[in-house]
This record gives C-alpha cells, structure tokens and sequence, in this order.
C-alpha cells in the first residue's frame, strides 16, 4: 500500500526553530504565522490546517491580518463591475463615514463591531443615503473577503441597512413642465421635455448625438451615459446604467417642434446637447438652469424629478408594468425575468396617449405625490 502523500513541509530555519508552510485552496503556498520551537510542533499544526481545509474550515491567517482600507481599495481597483463613479463615491464614503473601520484588520471587523460603527453613522451627520451606499459597499468587500477565505462568515447582518427604502417625492404636473419650458433658457427647454416626458435621466440627454434623435421615426435612441465625477474634472461616455438602458423611446408627437428648434439652434454637429463653448454641455450647466427656472416657476422638484413625472405620465396611458419598464430602462436582467416583456408597437401607442395628455393639459389626472424607488 502506497504512503500517505504528506501534507505540507517543515523546513528548519538557522535559528534553529521551524517553519511550516502548505499549499491553500487557493492555490498559493502558505506559510504558517508563527515559527514553532520543534518539527513535532510544526507538523501537528499542519495537521490541524489539514483537517480545517478538509471541513471547509480554513482561514488565510495572513490575508485575515490585513487591514480593511488596504483590502477595501484593492476590490474596488481589482473588480471589473466597479464603474469610476461607484469607486469614486465609495473612496469618498470611507474617508467620510467609515473611518472606524479603516485601520481593524478583516478578521477584527466582527458583526457586533458592525453593529456598532453602523448605529454610531446613523447617530452622526452623515446622510442616510450615504450610510445606505457604505454599508453595501462594506457588505461587498466582506463577501470577497469570505470567498477569499479570509473570514469564515460576513459581519454584515443589519437587516435593511442598505436597502433603499421607497419615499415620497414631488413630481411635476403638466401644467407644471410647460412652465419650467417656458422659464429656462432656450438652450435647455429640449432636455426639461426629453426628461418629462420620455423619461431619460440626465446622462442620458447629455449623452445624446444629433443622429439619435430621428425626428422623422419620431424616435429616441438611447445609447450610452454621459458621466461626470463629482469630485475631479474627469467626464466620459459609458453604456447605460443597465442592460435595459439602452433603448428606442418613442417621442410624444408635440415634442417634435421643440426638438426640432433645438437642433437647428442649439444643437452642435455631432452632440445634441453642447454649451456655449460649442463642447458637450455639462451636467452641472443643466442642473444650474434648472434650479433658476424652478425658483422662478415656485415648483418644488429636482430634475431627477422629472424622469418620475415621465413614468407617471406614461402610466395614465394605460401603459403596463412592462411597457414603463421598457420605456423608462429600468429593469435589471433579474426584473425582466418577473414581469411580461412589452409588446412591439406598444411604445408608440404610449406617445401618441402622452400628446393628447398634453393637449388637454388636466392637472388633475397627475397625482401631487408619488412613492417611488430609485
């Protein structure tokens, strides 16, 4: 019968005490922490290591030792589904709302520790929104840690603590848009329409070309995301949020003509939306104009506002889960597998219903208030 392949090796070092070291399951050799004053020590520690790896049970003691911020930094370089702006905001949240966390080593950072941290954030200045995004991102980083075998459980076990919870926002009626088209400079009235009544998310609009908008078709074609970093200079095209955000959304007939003056006056040969610069418009110039127009108008809504009156306008038109869905790029791959796909043709039918929605302008079939998720 065969010998028994011995599991991992000693080697005596000259100082005269061992060192033990193994192959993990990951692949890489490991060396014990702690040097041991016999061979006989050494091996009975191998043998331990061989017996938690056979139960699924072993931990990387080195990696575990790690400090958080050195391994959160890691995941968000190393982790091709971070985009520039999710690492920018969750750089931004460690420095502002988890600096307790920064210095433990992985295996420090235990549930009540969480516990703590978590309720001392929510006691703090910090936004809840914010707190929200750092407890994920904190979740994710000690989800990789666990797949690494750093950690043997993920600390993170607050229920609903990063969850989004649906809230009660301001939505603008009709008679409400025409006023902001009315009130923003010219330059702007084009993006207000595209966001109320198509419902594209500010990116989106920046990110349109000339050829995207067929006027012919009547046909918006959302295809890529302008993105701006909030805290450098640094702007870039990306694809949609999700797989569903790129799309054709069918423009209301009675946005035609707007969208027509805006190409031949404010358009620029290549980008549908420039500044006066003649370069791609920023985000923050359309957030400005906005802002001046709302307080002139006295109605109280964000932009990101108006792609929620979109959604609600759309809805009055009898439009199902799917078509709003579809219209608005708002499901995930995991949404679309809950709910019905939208029917081809659909999409038009739901425009036309926005422009007569337009023509009889009723405030009153808009609900004030609607409770949305982002």
């Amino acid at each position: 019968m065969p010998a028994r392949r011995r599991f991992g090796k000693v080697r005596k070092l000259p100082s005269g005490k061992f060192q033990a070291s193994f192959i993990g399951p990951n692949g890489l050799r490991q060396n014990a922490p702690q040097t041991f004053r016999t061979k006989t020590d050494a091996d009975r520690w191998l043998v331990k290591v061989e017996a938690d790896i056979s139960r699924g049970a072993w931990l990387d003691e080195k990696l575990g030792r790690q400090r958080f911020e050195d391994y959160a930094k890691a995941y968000l370089r190393e982790n091709s589904d971070v985009g520039p702006r999710w690492e920018e905001t969750c750089l931004r949240n460690m420095r502002l709302h988890m600096t307790d966390l920064l210095d433990r080593p992985l295996v420090a950072i235990t549930a009540p520790v969480v516990r703590t941290w978590h309720a001392n954030a929510l006691a703090g200045k910090g936004g809840r929104t914010s707190i929200q995004q750092s407890y994920r991102f904190l979740r994710a980083v000690m989800n990789q840690a666990k797949r690494d075998g750093a950690i043997m459980v993920n600390p993170c076990s607050i229920k609903g603590a990063g969850t989004d919870r649906a809230k009660e926002r301001s939505i603008a009626n009709v008679e409400d848009v025409a006023a902001l088209v009315e009130a923003i400079y010219p330059r702007y009235r084009a993006a207000v329409l595209l966001a109320a009544w198509c419902g594209l998310r500010r990116g989106e609009i920046i990110g349109l070309n000339v050829v995207d908008v067929d006027l012919v078709a009547n046909v918006v074609q959302v295809r890529r995301n302008w993105v701006e970093l909030l805290e450098s200079d640094e702007a870039f095209e990306a694809d949609p949020k999700t797989d569903a955000g790129a799309r054709p959304v069918a423009i209301p007939p009675h946005l035609r003509p707007y969208l027509i003056e805006h190409r031949e006056q404010w358009a620029g040969p290549v980008w549908m939306f420039v500044g006066r610069d003649g370069q791609r418009m920023r985000g923050n110039a359309i957030y400005q104009a906005f802002v001046r127009a709302r307080n002139k108008v006295g109605v109280s809504v964000t932009f990101h506002d108006l792609r929620h009156t979109g959604q609600s306008l759309a809805a009055l038109t009898g439009a199902n889960l799917a078509d709003l869905k579809k219209r608005l790029g708002h499901s995930s791959n995991a949404a679309a597998s809950r709910y019905l796909h939208a029917v081809d043709g659909r999409d038009r039918e739901v425009a036309d219903e926005l422009s007569r929605i337009a023509a009889r302008g009723n405030a009153a079939e808009l609900p004030r208030r609607i409770v949305v998720k982002h």
